[in-house]
């Protein structure tokens, strides 16, 4: 008997992405192009809702659905578990998050767990997981991120996205910028411990950050062209992570910093405004550019020290100490950890502090 050995690999990718102005219009026209049918379920914040949500509601009430609705609040387990119990007692065949990172986080993990098509309408363009597969959940006191459902369509009004308070933009920028911390650590994992690797994935992912490093100068408030442009890097980045099957593409040292800082600061900032300020500290480590990564940064108008993230220094160095043992299958530039030394000393190279 021959053994096969040929590999087999499966990618969830966004079958309709739609950016641009007033396109939340056309989210019942989606619907109707990727044959839904029966009972939606919008998800979204209390705030969202009024902003867009109730927009999303008419919108597909007007295209014959039956259309429910539930407001989430913390991007918790439990919250989760209620859209759930929502789903199930109104029938719904399919599912949309309306918002930002949160709604959107909370209705794709639960439309995985319910087996049912997910689609995303964001409302700001803070981070990249509103296109991609996974899902930041808090369970218990910590921030853990579960597989979760590829939205099936991305319905992006950019006329909404830049309406929205700038600096959640600037945080989108912020992660996406770290992709380029995140596929080092990348290479490096698969040239130490080889790990899986994709060529394709990182090209992309790298190509997103390069955008915005470019277009820096051109990144503004109240600019919807600025939304378009992050817009698409995000839609990029979430394409990476389909390839790749994992967040690899856009999550490494950076993000380890970052989530160690929600475990510690009293008052931690934006995921992607600790994303950037973590990637100008990891490229330091790297032995990179890490000066073209803060002035991008500090042009579009993103914190690049402590003292912008509103956090102080101490929590800086403690997040840099412990980041390590975030994810600690996950290898990065920071290996076993840093000493004290060297943590306090890379931060002060790098005007962190």
């Amino acid at each position: 008997m021959i053994e096969n050995k040929h590999k087999n690999k499966w990618m969830q990718l966004p079958r309709n992405v739609v950016v641009g102005h007033g396109v939340i219009n056309d989210t019942g026209k989606v619907c109707k192009d990727l044959k839904l049918n029966g009972n939606a379920l919008v998800v979204s914040g209390a705030q969202t809702q009024k902003a867009a949500g109730k927009t999303v509601e008419v919108i597909l009430e007007d295209e014959d659905f039956n259309v429910n609705i539930a407001i989430v609040k913390d991007p918790t387990i439990e919250e989760v578990y209620k859209v759930k119990q929502i789903a199930n007692e109104t029938g719904s065949s399919f599912v949309l998050g309306v918002g930002g990172g949160k709604s959107i986080d909370i209705a794709k993990l639960a439309s995985k767990q319910l087996d049912l098509p997910f689609i995303s309408v964001p409302t700001a363009a803070s981070h990249d997981g509103i296109v991609s597969g996974r899902a930041s959940i808090i369970k218990g006191k910590t921030t853990v991120s579960e597989d979760a459902n590829t939205p099936i369509a991305v319905v992006a009004d950019t006329a909404i996205i830049s309406a929205a308070p700038y600096r959640l933009l600037a945080a989108g920028c912020g992660d996406i910028i770290s992709n380029y911390t995140a596929v080092r650590d990348w290479e490096l994992a698969y040239r130490l411990r080889n790990e899986p690797f994709s060529e394709y994935a990182s090209i992309i992912s790298k190509m997103t950050a390069r955008i915005l490093i470019e277009s820096a100068d051109t990144i503004k408030p109240g600019i919807e062209e600025s939304a378009w442009t992050v817009m698409k890097a995000l839609v990029a980045s979430g394409v990476a992570m389909s390839i790749a099957g994992s967040s690899r593409p856009a999550s490494g040292s950076e993000h380890k910093f970052s989530h160690a800082l929600d475990e510690i600061a009293p008052n931690p900032a934006l995921h992607g405004e600790q994303c950037g300020v973590g990637t100008i500290m990891m490229m330091y480590l790297h032995g990179g550019n890490w000066m073209e990564i803060r002035s991008a940064l500090h042009k579009i108008g993103a914190p690049v020290s402590a003292s912008e993230l509103g956090i102080e220094e101490e929590y800086i160095i403690r997040a840099l100490l412990i980041a390590h043992n975030i994810r600690p299958e996950r290898y990065t530039i920071l290996g076993t950890g840093l000493t004290l030394e060297a943590a306090e000393k890379m931060a002060r190279i790098t005007n962190v502090i």
